[in-house]
């Protein structure tokens, strides 16, 4: 375990800082600032790796949580990475604890945590950002978001506010890595980074340019109709146990067809909140409520997460731990920790029937080195669906991309996926892995992302 600190004592002697911030974007930040706790001792216990917990104000009364973790070995060098949990509405720290962060929980009521020997920060310098304000630690009663797009340019803004604090990292190979419903989140952010940029560059705003390399989806949900048909065929055959019979799998594909799909055609061609909302209240009620509905009466233990018998989830012993007063007092976290929050405007807004293929196929086409990989054991972002969105994007290599068949991925001599990549673009379907895929395989997610992220493709 953990050595377990006098937390409340200790805050009286750590380093809090908080400064005024240049502003990149007068529209949307004015007298923006960043106040933050340097070295809590919460989490990270590696020797010589700096962390800074606060908030940067990305907007009126709008206070965005970052915590930050130096990497391992290099940090001087190594790449600066931003992890964005999905939700909508979902605090980054469920992915620092569960997956990919310096500690962990081995057990679900375990109180402490542990270190985690496989997080991101063994080769990247590691920001987590609570997105949108509402979530997390993030807390503001200024301008409410209501989908992907308003939130984007609030996280732009973070990043150039921590940039202009911490100036050792401008100019750092940049990656962007998410999960679920960050498949809206990366390409968004990408894209608009890309667009920043160019204004940057050309003066027609002031900023500095993030250096942009590596996108990494886990289990996303990037195009909401390829993946509604994929969700049908993924429930009628999977490598485990089938979720729906052959009469419900042929109902379900009908009404797709007749109605699901024109409906999100609808939302794609209008983007309007009437259009997306319906889109989206159709094929919850009508596809994914009656998959569930008949998976529950098959199997007494299914979860969409991980349909095999005996499944598996994370722990959330994370959430206990950040809401007690010591945790959060040495943070310098200013509201109670919320693992979910802010995504209902989004849901409202039928914000998930939104695609972000378009956005997606503007990253591939600039270059960017774009991984999409995916536990073969999650219903709720199938492989099936990830790789139909992968073969969907269009650019140079495209034709190429389709007819590669996938072949056996190896880690440590062991089989434990299969993959495909042409140029700057991965998919890897990972064995055994659930939604959240990186809790399940560790040490494969951190082999894939070093090889496909700001290293050689597989």
């Amino acid at each position: 375990m953990m050595h377990r600190l006098d937390l409340l004592t200790l805050v009286t002697v750590l380093s809090v800082a908080c400064t005024t911030a240049s502003v990149p974007n007068q529209k949307i930040i004015s007298g923006s600032n960043i106040c933050y706790v340097s070295n809590s001792g919460i989490c990270e216990t590696t020797p010589n790796v700096t962390q800074y917990s606060g908030y940067a104000t990305v907007g009126e009364d709008m206070h965005m949580w970052f915590w930050f973790f130096s990497a391992r070995q290099n940090p001087s060098t190594a790449p600066l990475v931003l992890y964005l949990e999905g939700g909508p509405g979902g605090a980054s720290e469920y992915g620092l604890f569960t997956q990919n962060g310096p500690c962990k929980f081995e057990n679900e009521n375990d109180t402490e945590p542990v270190f985690n020997p496989y997080s991101f920060n063994n080769f990247s310098n590691v920001l987590y950002l609570d997105n949108p304000i509402g979530t997390g630690f993030s807390y503001g009663s200024g301008t409410q978001v209501n989908n992907t797009k308003e939130a984007i340019p609030y996280v732009w803004n973070a990043l150039q506010i921590f940039l202009d604090e911490f100036e050792e990292y401008q100019g750092r190979e940049f990656g962007i890595f998410t999960e679920s419903f960050g498949g809206r989140y990366g390409p968004e952010l990408a894209n608009y980074i890309l667009q920043q940029n160019h204004a940057v560059r050309v003066g027609s705003i002031e900023g500095k340019e993030i250096n942009l390399k590596a996108l990494g989806l886990a289990n996303a949900a990037v195009d909401t109709s390829i993946k509604e048909r994929a969700n049908i065929e993924f429930a009628y055959k999977n490598e485990y146990r089938p979720l729906i019979n052959e009469s419900l799998h042929d109902e379900l594909l009908k009404f797709y067809e007749e109605e699901a799909r024109p409906a999100l055609a609808n939302c794609t061609a209008l983007g309007t909140r009437e259009a997306c909302y319906n889109a989206s209240r159709l094929y919850y009620r009508n596809i994914e409520g009656r998959i569930v509905q008949s998976a529950t009466t098959l199997y007494d233990d299914f979860v969409p997460y991980d349909v095999r018998k005996n499944r598996t989830i994370p722990p959330m012993s994370h959430v206990a731990y950040l809401q007690r007063e010591d945790v959060r007092v040495a943070l310098g976290a200013k509201v109670k920790y919320r693992d979910w929050g802010g995504g209902m405007s989004f849901l409202l807004d039928g914000d998930d029937a939104r695609s972000s293929l378009s956005e997606l196929t503007i990253v591939v086409q600039a270059g960017i080195n774009v991984v999409m990989y995916t536990g073969d054991a999650d219903y709720v972002c199938n492989w099936l669906g990830t790789l139909q969105v992968a073969n969907a994007i269009e650019w140079s290599g495209q034709d190429a991309f389709k007819k590669q068949v996938l072949e056996p991925y190896n880690v440590d001599g062991q089989e434990v996926g299969t993959c495909k990549s042409v140029d700057n673009l991965t998919f890897v379907r990972v064995f055994g892995g659930g939604h959240n895929v990186m809790w399940y395989h560790p040490v494969t997610v951190l082999s894939i992302l070093r090889q496909t992220t700001f290293g050689s493709l597989l």
